[in-house]
């Protein structure tokens, strides 16, 4: 992990995000600035209105900043156009949200190939690699089940094994286990640690106390502006 640890994966400097509502400015973020090293675990928390959401939605090259910049394995994508952003994320990054997203009437299977369909895999390699993450997270038995089969924590297993199958730099994961009971949400929070052990890089976004435990590192928002951050020992 040492090794893998010393790259660095994103890099954020001054970061600000204003949005226009009518005639008033929302200065969501103000001036965040932190780095990521690869094989981080990183829990980004903060009350309702913190900003993290919008720091979540930038990481994830949703959304660009109003100024600052954002550079992601080397790459500044703080001043990328739409379309190049879009190709950044199915590149570079794999997404778990808390309402799961996946096709209703379409297998664990297929829901997971959806990403290499975008990049272009062909079928036998798509399916090859979806069984593949299928089985990592522990679903090897229910890939031809569908959604409305499998229970919540089932599914977020699946929308996890989703995120991973392009090979990811990075899993961003907001609130995974918002729609979790606590039993299964600690299920799922065990994989992420199986997964940052396996040298996934991960950004959890959470209000949890409890859920951003499992993280290495955790950064904490409030009115756009990172107050704390602290180190957790292994």
């Amino acid at each position: 992990m040492s090794s893998v640890a010393s790259r660095r994966l994103i890099e954020i400097r001054d970061l600000v995000k204003v949005y226009e509502m009518g005639d008033v400015q929302v200065r969501a973020l103000d001036g965040v600035s932190f780095d990521l090293e690869a094989g981080e675990f990183v829990a980004i928390m903060g009350p309702s209105g913190s900003g993290k959401s919008t720091l979540m939605n930038l990481i994830g090259c949703l959304d660009t900043p109003t100024s600052g910049t954002y550079h992601l394995n080397k790459q500044e994508v703080s001043k990328l156009d739409d379309d190049e952003l879009a190709r950044i994320r199915n590149r570079e990054i794999g997404f778990v949200f808390q309402t799961f997203n996946l096709l209703a009437r379409t297998s664990a299977l297929e829901n997971v190939e959806v990403p290499l369909v975008y990049a272009g895999i062909p079928r036998h390699e798509r399916r090859r690699r979806a069984k593949e993450m299928l089985e990592m997270v522990g679903l090897g038995d229910r890939m031809h089940h569908q959604p409305n089969e499998l229970s919540g924590g089932q599914r977020q297993r699946v929308a996890v094994a989703r995120a991973l199958v392009n090979r990811p730099s990075l899993l961003l994961a907001d609130e995974p286990t918002g729609n979790l009971d606590s039993r299964t949400g600690e299920e799922i929070m065990a994989l992420f640690d199986e997964l940052n052990g396996r040298g996934n890089t991960i950004v959890l976004v959470t209000h949890e106390e409890d859920i951003a435990h499992h993280a290495r590192r955790v950064v904490k928002l409030r009115d756009g502006k990172v107050v704390e951050e602290h180190h957790r020992a292994a």
